[in-house]
């Protein structure tokens, strides 16, 4: 049994097949994601209406410039629901740059606060934007409440900054890709009660679906290359990971 520990449910067409498809692949839980603030009612709208599916309310960095003092307002009032088990996506992106470098920090913060004051966990997305990153994350004092570094695609030497926080890394279906060695070599020597899996549909589906939509069935591909890599059983690593979630969300 595997968890999706983030999935972008409200953008996945056919959903009630696609949820379908996931549990006859042995999926049992999975954490839907956010991306702005309609994004989030409807997220957590699909976790209520769904079994054993938990919701993560949130701004996207993308989306970073609509976040104001109305709209985490109404982040916060969603968190008070019973299926919001994390904060997020939140983060940084530098690479696209849809909103401005100080929108993006300032959502951020905001975010970061608001698991800090829930008391839980945040997901945070990041790109081109890692020195900035870790100094907000400590300058913020994120220890006593961390969350989980979602997509990682650096080396191990960066993962292990995000350890030091007290952060999950959470891995996708990049992992698989041909020209990912770094990041398979993080996911290798991490340890084994901080890796979380993912699929981020629908984005970034992994061999042998490259370029096609993803979706949470396609999990398994991301384990069976984790599980290679560390040399273990698929089972091992399906056993940890869905550890790991359960403990990261507080999963019931």
């Amino acid at each position: 049994m595997l968890i999706d520990s983030h999935a972008h449910l409200d953008s996945l067409e056919e959903l009630p097949e696609v949820l379908k498809r996931a549990r006859e692949a042995g999926i049992e839980r999975l954490v839907a994601i956010s991306s702005s603030l309609s994004s989030s009612v409807d997220t957590v709208g699909i976790a209520r209406t769904n079994e054993n599916i938990y919701a993560a309310v949130g701004i996207h960095p993308h989306n970073a410039n609509t976040t104001n003092k109305k709209v985490i307002e109404e982040i916060e009032s969603l968190i008070e629901e019973p299926e919001v088990v994390a904060v997020g996506e939140t983060g940084l992106d530098y690479f696209y740059m849809n909103s401005d470098k100080e929108v993006q920090i300032k959502s951020l913060i905001e975010h970061i606060q608001l698991g800090k004051k829930h008391e839980l966990p945040i997901v945070i997305h990041v790109r081109d934007a890692g020195q900035d990153l870790g100094a907000i994350l400590r300058e913020e004092d994120v220890s006593s409440k961390t969350g989980v570094i979602h997509c990682f695609t650096g080396d191990y030497a960066q993962a292990r900054e995000y350890l030091d926080l007290g952060f999950y890394i959470s891995f996708s279906g990049i992992v698989t890709f041909k020209k990912s060695e770094e990041i398979r070599d993080a996911a290798k020597n991490i340890p084994g009660d901080r890796i979380l899996i993912e699929t981020d549909s629908p984005y970034l589906a992994p061999v042998p679906y490259r370029g096609k939509r993803n979706e949470p069935s396609y999990v398994r591909y991301v384990a069976d290359t984790i599980a290679r890599v560390r040399g273990v059983a698929l089972e091992e690593i399906a056993e940890i990971t869905r550890a790991n979630t359960e403990r990261l969300f507080n999963l019931i």
